[in-house]
């Protein structure tokens, strides 16, 4: 059966999910303010998808951009609500579920809020388990669909006058390069619905139990943490099946917003004899060493962890900065139909100029 979410629940996301953010993933204080105004405003239920009606309607709430301190961007809780509201508005039905994108500092908990206040279910579903950089990779095998969809955004910097309100129709992978503009003249943020989908195809396509793993992440990190920063990534790499790659300090970090709302760049640190070098388009999309020779890629989950086992955003990231960098195999991951999609993958690979689809592809 399905729970009610409650204030304990918001604390697990936010830790659990800021391992999931592979180094992006949105605020873990913009999520406890989402979180915290859901659970107390009203009974968000998270739900398995098995509870639902195959016929019933479910869309994905997501937030859209790159705010990595760099850009002045604004969104409120009421903005995911509204996006919702277009959205069904638009369908012409209302929405019975939503599910998310991804995992993220604060994007586990982007269905929460329309929860409590629309009644919409929260689905224990996700587009991908870990965060990623476009909204193909969260799409749930949509990216290629040559049908027509609906997606919604809102929010925006109100002092700037930057603030937006969108409903666009047609196939995915030309709606969303749109509603990433609209995020980027939005000042780098902005809260979207998409892609209303039947629950049967939500069951099919999405990484099923994505809320709860992030949810059991954290309860295990706070279970931890009273021992100490070496308990914790112990915990995080057991209850994952993770590893950490190496630990070491920042020597290089080369990073640039880019106006399609992208952060786009290396990171190096040097572990030991050797250096990791993580390539980073929002998130961290794969790792490899001084000699190029590749150690993880998406859709593994790649996190940098500080000595506390704290997750540190590419954002937040200086150089001389010591950081471990932590390693989830894509084996051990609930993986949807979006991240076997080979059409999702050139787009970063052209952003990066490295190859990911052979590495993400590979069984």
């Amino acid at each position: 059966m399905g729970r009610v979410l409650t204030l304990s629940d918001v604390e697990a996301a936010v830790r659990g999910g800021s391992i999931f953010a592979a180094g992006g993933g949105g605020w873990a204080d913009h999520g406890r303010t989402l979180g915290t105004a859901a659970v107390t405003i009203g009974r968000p239920e998270l739900v398995s998808i098995d509870e639902v009606p195959s016929d019933a309607w479910i869309a994905t709430a997501a937030a859209i951009g790159a705010p990595a301190g760099t850009t002045a961007w604004e969104m409120l809780g009421i903005d995911y609500v509204k996006s919702v509201e277009m959205l069904q508005e638009a369908l012409g039905a209302p929405v019975h579920g939503l599910m998310i994108g991804q995992n993220g500092m604060s994007s586990t908990m982007n269905a929460w809020l329309p929860g409590a206040l629309l009644g919409t279910k929260v689905i224990d579903a996700v587009g991908d388990i870990r965060a990623h950089p476009t909204g193909d990779m969260g799409s749930i095998g949509m990216a290629a669909s040559p049908e027509p969809t609906i997606q919604t955004a809102v929010g925006g910097h109100r002092a700037s006058n930057s603030y937006l309100e969108l409903v666009v129709r047609g196939p995915t992978a030309k709606v969303s390069p749109i509603l990433r503009k609209a995020a980027d003249m939005a000042g780098g943020f902005i809260a979207s619905c998409r892609n209303p989908v039947r629950a049967s195809y939500v069951k099919q396509n999405a990484a099923l139990g994505g809320i709860s793993r992030a949810l059991a992440l954290g309860e295990a990190i706070r279970a931890a943490e009273p021992k100490g920063g070496r308990a914790v990534i112990d915990a995080i790499c057991k209850t994952t099946n993770g590893t950490i790659l190496g630990e070491g300090k920042v020597i290089n970090k080369s990073v640039t917003y880019t106006d399609a709302a992208f952060d786009i760049g290396t990171i190096t640190i040097r572990a030991g004899s050797r250096d990791l070098v993580l390539h980073v388009m929002n998130e961290y999309m794969a790792v490899a060493d001084g000699d190029g020779a590749r150690l993880a890629t998406f859709p593994d989950v790649i996190t940098t962890l500080d000595p506390e086992g704290k997750p540190v955003s590419v954002g937040t990231i200086k150089p001389e900065m010591t950081l471990l960098v932590f390693h989830i195999d894509k084996r051990h991951l609930p993986l949807s139909s979006s991240v076997t999609d080979p059409t999702v993958y050139p787009v970063a690979e052209q952003a990066l100029g490295i190859p990911i689809a052979r590495y993400a592809l590979a069984q």
